[in-house]
């Protein structure tokens, strides 16, 4: 059979390839100040008022909602007024394009931007201490209450931007572990993306652990293998899951339906009285390298009635708040923490055991006033009362001082009376000082205002950041008032990194002072490493994907391609 040849038309060419689309529009910042406008001033570092430009990708449980309904629940420091107009004025705009309509619907890959004069809360004073370096990485002893990357109201007062400004435009620090801005603690600093990279992937590792301390309320339990030290107790074990509740306030819960979690405790020491704090007028001062710096607060008032404990911390996964949620799980809070030991939010017994997601919703409502017109420590229990105290002795009676201070100290209201015994109808300005069993009316009323004083300058010292009703005259933002101490810090500490296969790592960061041993009382003035029993193996499961997308996120912060 012979073959023959036949011409072949080719078919139409279909090209289905597209053009490539440029990425969304976004504004451009008006002005990026250098030197950072930084000042201290009463053991705060501050930043003078700039002009900025956020810029956001449209978040997943933003997608097809109004932008004026985004901003208000979202970015609660401004009210719904402001982000009104700001709008109506085009100074938020969508992919470059100014928002004029409040009802604009934000959809999927939309970038949002905002202009605004920006107003930083101020953070401590206290020096990033540098532990080791290398020429590819940094290890650094974290201040408590400075934010790792600029998040939010915080853009110069991040440890990423401190650092920048410390050495050099060009440095780009890039962080490789995480810690809460109110924990201080030992953190991985990166040169390089490539090293930043690898020294992430070495601290997720099954052979890493990370030590911290905290202190916490009461007398922590003598847990597994105690040997009756009346310091010194034994292994504590709590798996409860943890499930996130709320990103906007930040709330963690322990769930059965979380993440799986598992954190041992030891306790280091026990203290059985609180130790006499020195009165201040706003802000614990302490010395710091020379440096005058704002120190995290004392206790929650009542936290620290039973004493309380130094606890050895040794989490084995890496949730968020993880640490927090379980010491308050077990009836532990840590002691100045404004959510997990605040007793208004969570009730007496500060959500001791409690699992269950009753009163979930309540717990969001009462944490998202903090900030607007309340302050984290005057929603605790005794905040309340003590500012009723300050407000009722304006007006009351030298005679009845005495009986309503005592009435101060006494327990929880109950059914058959009230907190505090009713007003007399007397005031200081109504006429002669009343006398009491005979007493000098002059050192009645000497005695009177000092206890008043001190009432008042206690609770001016609890008071903490919210709006003062003042507003910026250069462009009409409500004005904050300046931190209180309990926004500064709490009681945690990421004391250790540590690689425990044969011949690697580890580093420790000095122990913070909270930690130490109160005036007077015998107790450990340094902390070991944690003494391992052959169990404490890392449960790091899906956690090293979690921990990945964290990563690539807090890269994208350092390279400003997003808030």
């Amino acid at each position: 059979m012979a073959l023959t040849t036949t011409e072949i038309k080719p078919s139409p060419f279909y090209d289905d390839r597209k053009p490539l689309i440029d990425p969304p529009a976004v504004a451009v910042t008006p002005c990026d100040p250098w030197p950072r406008p930084y000042y201290l001033e009463n053991g705060l570092r501050r930043v003078a008022p700039y002009h900025y430009t956020y810029n956001t990708f449209c978040k997943q449980r933003w997608r097809g909602r109004e932008i004026l309904d985004i901003f208000a629940a979202e970015f609660r420091d401004r009210t719904r007024e402001y982000y009104k107009q700001a709008i109506e004025s085009g100074r938020i705009s969508i992919n470059g394009k100014p928002c004029n309509d409040v009802h604009t619907i934000v959809q999927n890959g939309d970038v949002i931007s905002h202009t605004l004069h920006r107003h930083e809360p101020p953070v401590t004073a206290q020096p990033i201490r540098v532990i080791h370096e290398t020429d590819e990485m940094i290890v650094i002893d974290k201040p408590a209450g400075v934010p790792v990357h600029p998040a939010g109201r915080y853009n110069y007062n991040s440890v990423v931007e401190i650092m920048k400004a410390e050495r050099h435009f060009s440095f780009k620090p890039l962080p490789c572990n995480r810690l809460d801005r109110l924990t201080s603690g030992v953190m991985f600093i990166g040169k390089t993306s490539k090293e930043a990279e690898m020294i992430s992937e070495k601290l997720r590792g099954r052979t890493m652990r990370k030590e911290y301390v905290a202190r916490v309320k009461g007398r922590f339990p003598d847990g597994e293998d105690w040997d009756g030290d009346s310091m010194r107790g034994g292994i504590v074990k709590c798996e409860e899951a943890i499930l996130q509740i709320s990103p906007i306030v930040g709330l963690n819960r322990a769930r059965a339906s979380g993440k799986s979690a598992k954190t041992l405790f030891r306790r280091l020491a026990y203290y059985p009285t609180k130790p006499k704090q020195p009165t201040m007028s706003n802000l614990n001062i302490a010395q710091s390298n020379g440096h005058e710096a704002a120190q995290p607060a004392a206790a929650v008032p009542g936290t620290e009635t039973e004493g309380y404990s130094i606890v050895h911390c040794l989490p084995l996964t890496g949730r968020t708040h993880q640490i927090r949620v379980h010491l308050q799980f077990l009836g532990h809070p840590i002691t100045n923490d404004p959510i997990y030991s605040n007793r208004a939010v969570f009730g007496p017994n500060l959500a001791k055991n409690e699992s269950t997601g009753e009163n979930d919703e309540e717990i969001v409502a009462k944490l998202k006033l903090i900030g607007k017109t309340e302050v984290a420590s005057s929603l605790s229990y005794e905040q309340e009362q003590l500012a009723k105290l300050v407000d009722q002795t304006q007006q009351m009676t030298v005679s009845a001082a005495v009986k309503l201070s005592e009435a101060s100290q006494s327990p929880r209201p109950t059914e058959s009376g009230p907190y505090f015994k009713p007003l007399p109808t007397g005031t200081l300005h109504a006429g002669s000082l009343p006398t009491t069993n005979g007493g000098d009316p002059d050192a009645e009323y000497g005695a009177f205002v000092k206890a008043h004083d001190e009432m008042v300058a206690d609770y001016n010292k609890r008071k903490g950041e919210k709006m003062t009703g003042e507003k910026c005259s250069i462009c009409d933002t409500p004005l904050y008032s300046d931190p209180g101490p309990h926004e500064l810090g709490i009681y945690l500490h990421a004391l250790s990194y540590a690689d425990v296969a044969e011949g690697s790592w580890s580093y420790r960061s000095p122990v913070p002072l909270w930690a130490l041993p109160p005036d007077g009382c015998d107790g450990p003035s340094d902390i070991g490493a944690w003494q391992y029993r052959g169990d404490e193996v890392l449960d790091i499961g899906d956690e090293r994907e979690d921990a990945k997308v964290k990563d690539r996120i807090g890269l994208m912060k350092n390279k400003g391609q997003i808030e």
